[in-house]
């Protein structure tokens, strides 16, 4: 047995007391939480603040990991916004009746137990207890040290809302943040039904390749932007602007734009804007000769194939000038993670053509990929943006974390 055992059953325990906790009890639960955090917000960024002065503020995951008041309002709302969402739970997915008069439903259920393996993102604390809770599981959360103070205060503020409310605080536990931890999580068969990872491509492999739980991998993003023949100018240098330099530390943020060799004159005009945030851009020879007389010199860098491929969540974009649709559509095949992509045109038929050939959880067609995100499609809030095609593809909400079982009655029926 190890270390984490006890902490491992006292959860799974947990996780049954909630079959019993009805809709209105969760929501109740859900708006004191929102409330508290609200209340004890000077708190939670003074251990915060702690996290950040051991940072390196040139390290990209610095803007993850700080929080401000403005961040905890907006993560406040997302819980309230978990708590007016209608319960996944005990939907009715189908039914019927087989000849022999048995009665067949088919309802979704909690997973139960849901480990969470996260890097230095304290919000992620109450994303994931909001949606885990409002969805009838339990969670073990495994933050980085990075955010342990952070992420400590937040647990905290949880923890006296559900003693408050009369509930086992075991529903959910942040687990220390050493790698031992990071092990045993990974091999918590029989007590933990589901693992997530969220962060970076080197985590999320780790964890893919050690658990012996099933896995959702979420996070990697290698986003493109297509800027096609028929692309309106205007709207492609706002996609482009804001893709790349809304966030920088997050999935959904562009890592490679990729231009039809029609539109190569535009290229300037394309990247307007990203000076201003000191974008260095990766440029191959046409875009490089192109951007030359016109870019900062010191932003503008000679493109590798190291280039394509890789997720910065830095001030950082790579450009490549293709032939059409299907060299875009080849390009993104072999160097993106299947997370969000979007063309910018006016053409129809290369819109119809880039939606139906890109493999990814996101297309997007004249919008930014920066609107990958939980809130953004009306979940209030995700758990993470899945990169597979198992059970679930795009941002994670309530729904994602449910599965079902059958249920079936009869009156006596036995099988010949």
């Amino acid at each position: 047995m190890g270390r984490l055992t006890d902490i491992f059953q006292s959860v799974r325990e947990a996780s049954r007391t909630l079959a019993f906790c009805d809709e209105a009890k969760i929501n109740e639960v859900l708006c004191a939480v929102a409330d508290a955090t609200e209340a004890q917000a000077a708190q939670i960024l003074a251990e915060n603040e702690k996290d950040l002065a051991k940072m390196d503020r040139a390290n990209p995951k610095y803007d993850r990991l700080k929080l401000t008041e403005e961040r905890i309002h907006d993560i406040v709302q997302g819980i309230r916004n978990v708590a007016l969402l209608p319960s996944p739970i005990g939907r009715i997915l189908g039914e019927n009746v087989r000849p022999n008069g048995m009665k067949l439903m088919k309802v979704s259920v909690p997973f139960g137990v849901i480990g969470m393996i996260y890097e230095a993102r304290p919000n992620v604390t109450l994303d994931v207890f909001s949606l885990c809770f409002k969805s009838g599981n339990a969670c073990l959360l495994k933050g980085g040290s990075d955010a342990d103070c952070s992420n400590r205060a937040i647990v905290a503020v949880i923890h006296a809302v559900l003693e408050q409310q009369g509930l086992n605080r075991d529903i959910v536990v942040l687990l220390p943040p050493d790698h031992d931890s990071t092990a045993e999580l990974l091999n918590a068969r029989g007590y933990v039904d589901l693992l997530i990872p969220r962060g970076g491509r080197g985590l999320i492999d780790f964890v893919r390749q050690n658990a012996t739980i099933p896995v959702i991998e979420t996070g990697a993003g290698v986003c493109h932007t297509y800027f096609d023949k028929a692309g309106d100018l205007a709207k492609g240098t706002a996609i482009i602007k804001n893709a790349k330099t809304r966030r920088v530390s997050v999935c959904n943020a562009l890592d490679c734009v990729l231009v039809h060799q029609d539109r190569l004159a535009d290229v300037p005009a394309l990247c307007d804007g990203l000076q201003q945030s000191k974008v260095v851009i990766y440029a191959d020879a046409a875009t490089f000769g192109r951007l030359q007389a016109v870019y900062p010199s010191d932003l503008l860098v000679h493109a590798t194939d190291e280039s394509y491929g890789t997720e910065f969540l830095d001030y950082k974009m790579a450009i490549k000038i293709v032939s059409g649709p299907e060299e875009a559509v080849n390009h993104i095949g072999k160097y993106g993670s299947g997370h969000s992509e979007c063309i910018v045109t006016e053409d129809s038929t290369a819109a119809g053509y880039f939606m139906k050939a890109v493999d990814a959880a996101c297309v997007y067609v004249n919008v930014p990929t920066s609107f990958t995100d939980g809130g953004e499609f009306g979940l209030g809030a995700e758990i993470g943006i899945s990169t597979q095609k198992l059970h679930a593809r795009g941002p994670m909400g309530l729904e994602e974390l449910n599965t079902y079982k059958w249920i079936i009655r009869g009156d006596g029926q036995i099988r010949i």
